[in-house]
């Protein structure tokens, strides 16, 4: 697991890049991109892959490309295309009109199929998926020749053409480009480059019955565009000989150079899409936005902001493997973004009920409370007292531990921006025993502002007037997942999920100041953490907020 000693602010490959382009291998400019499948929403390890692109890019004056790699039908869908551009655009990178679709390229992938089948580099192949498996081999021994490896140039092009024109069945024959069965890396054992779905892909329609297979179209794409590096994760590294295997054979003058970088995860965090896919359609989260998911859907609707996204991932700067990094530096990053940033307000999770006897009984004033202590500038707001209010249940103990400095029988503890109160007389239910009420006395001499140095107490706690409270339910969340690192093949990893990881409160007291919000607005609850409100939200009618993140730092402590 990365430590903050580990992590740099530069990135390993943007110092490479320079010193590759001092030898001057392209006559155009810097082009980068990111080529997402549009079967699926972005999610925090995309951030990051979209950030690395972008970013080199824009610091060696260059362009950033959105390529939509989307060549599988079975599994694309336009919605996916709107959601990535939308979340590429709320997190900060927007491509502009550098936005691409592999399917804009067909005529050109096949074409280059083509020119490999007439140089005797590609050919035909009618093994099923099965035995194309069998006859690759392993990794301790090498593969066999398919037995229509030495098909005829002439009948390799005929056959393809009437691939292309629908005459065979989906999945009864492929291309695979003619490279080396004997060779240690796998990728290159004649790999399959194209073969026949009959599906109609969301772009083209039923205009193509073949489609390429990624490692062979990724290279033409960005030979196309004129894409200087692709820059892609890790586990593509075993992939590079092939994609510079078809820049070679097609002869692309100045070909662009794949780099790879490390793979972010994060503890706790599982980013797969299938294992996504399977939390939603099996009804264990809300949806593709559950604000427990680490899509940016999911991480926008939980009031996660841009720019807390851009700093963990500059802090994180360059890994070179595939590393793991503990999300509380994702949460340091967020509250250092919110901190001077939102209104903090007085919010009762589990109202306890407080009657201050000494206080007029029909009175209510109006007391002005800083809305930021970090930020002065966001000045204060009008709260209303009055002689009964509500404080947070467990600011209250009859009997209390060591080290509690809240309210208990006859102790003192200060009301937020208010006054001194001393619990006199605890009511309780004659049957539970339960605390209903606690019944208190103010000093009026002890306003908060006014200078009062006659003594001091040990805690503030906050509340609510009662008479003027705004209710709301409240979503507290955890981590999905109890285990710190989860496997993203595990079969058992519905028992891995938290049942703490949503909890809902109901009847939340909030201070009236909060009348007044719109969608996505953002809140400090005094010692409760950083709110947000929920997109299910009615203003004036059914409020719901969402907590952010949790007042406790670990990686500060750390």
């Amino acid at each position: 697991m990365s430590n903050v000693n580990e992590l740099h602010t530069e990135h390993f490959l943007y110092k490479l890049i320079c010193e590759e382009l001092e030898e001057r291998p392209f006559s155009r400019n810097m082009c980068t991109r990111f080529p997402p499948e549009p079967n699926g929403y972005l999610h925090i390890g995309s951030a990051y892959a979209i950030h690395t692109n972008y970013s080199i890019a824009r610091k060696l004056n260059g362009t950033f490309h959105l390529r939509f790699d989307d060549t599988n039908p079975l599994k694309e869908d336009i919605k996916y295309v709107h959601s990535i551009i939308e979340d590429m655009k709320w997190l900060g990178y927007d491509p502009g009109n550098h936005i691409y679709f592999g399917s804009d390229y067909s005529e050109q992938i096949y074409n280059a199929a083509v020119q490999l089948i007439k140089r005797g580099k590609a050919y035909v192949c009618e093994l099923t998926p099965d035995e194309v498996r069998e006859y690759r081999g392993t990794l301790t021994e090498t593969g066999r020749e398919s037995p229509f490896r030495n098909r005829p140039v002439e009948e390799n092009l005929k056959l393809f053409e009437s691939m292309k024109l629908g005459e065979f069945p989906t999945g009864s024959k492929t291309v695979r480009a003619k490279i080396d069965m004997s060779s240690p890396n796998i990728n290159l054992r004649d790999p399959v480059i194209y073969r026949i779905i009959h599906a109609e892909l969301y772009r083209t329609g039923n205009d193509w019955p073949i489609y390429p297979m990624y490692d062979f179209a990724h290279p033409i794409q960005d030979a196309i565009e004129g894409i200087t590096y692709s820059l892609c994760s890790i586990e593509f590294k075993g992939h590079r000989p092939l994609y510079e295997w078809v820049l070679n054979e097609l002869e692309i003058s100045e070909p662009p150079r794949q780099r790879e970088f490390g793979r972010l995860n994060l503890t706790g965090v599982v980013t797969s899409k299938r294992f996504l896919r399977a939390l939603v359609e099996g009804g264990y989260v809300e949806g593709w936005d559950d604000h427990r998911l680490p899509t940016l859907q999911g991480f926008r609707r939980r009031g996660f902001t841009p720019k807390s996204i851009q700093s963990f991932i500059e802090v994180i700067g360059g890994i070179r493997t595939e590393s793991t990094v503990d999300i509380s530096l994702l949460d340091h990053c967020l509250r250092q973004d919110l901190k001077d940033k939102t209104n903090s307000i007085m919010a009762v999770m589990h109202p306890l009920k407080v009657v201050i006897t000494n206080y007029p009984e029909d009175e209510v004033e109006p007391l002005q409370i800083e809305n930021n202590s970090e930020n002065e500038a966001m000045g204060s707001r009008e709260v209303p007292f009055s002689k009964t209010l509500y404080i947070e249940r467990d600011d209250f103990m009859e009997q209390p531990s060591k080290g509690f400095h809240r309210l208990s029988p006859h102790t003192e503890v200060r009301l937020k921006g208010a006054y001194f109160i001393q619990c006199n007389e605890v009511i309780k239910d004659p049957i539970t025993g339960e605390v209903m009420e606690l019944r208190c006395t103010y000093d009026p001499l002890t306003k908060s502002g006014t200078g009062f140095t006659g003594r001091k107490v040990k805690g503030t706690i906050h509340w609510v007037s009662a008479v003027h409270a705004i209710q709301a339910n409240v979503n507290l969340y955890e981590k999905l997942l109890i285990d710190e690192d989860v496997p993203e093949d595990s079969k058992d990893w519905t028992g891995k999920i938290n049942p703490n990881s949503l909890v809902s409160i109901q009847n939340v007291l909030i201070e009236p100041s909060i009348t007044h919000i719109h969608s996505e607005q953002k809140f400090q609850f005094f010692r409760h953490g950083y709110f947000c409100v929920d997109k299910t939200s009615i203003p004036g009618e059914h409020l719901v907020f969402n907590r952010i993140v949790p007042l406790k730092d670990t990686w500060n402590k750390r």
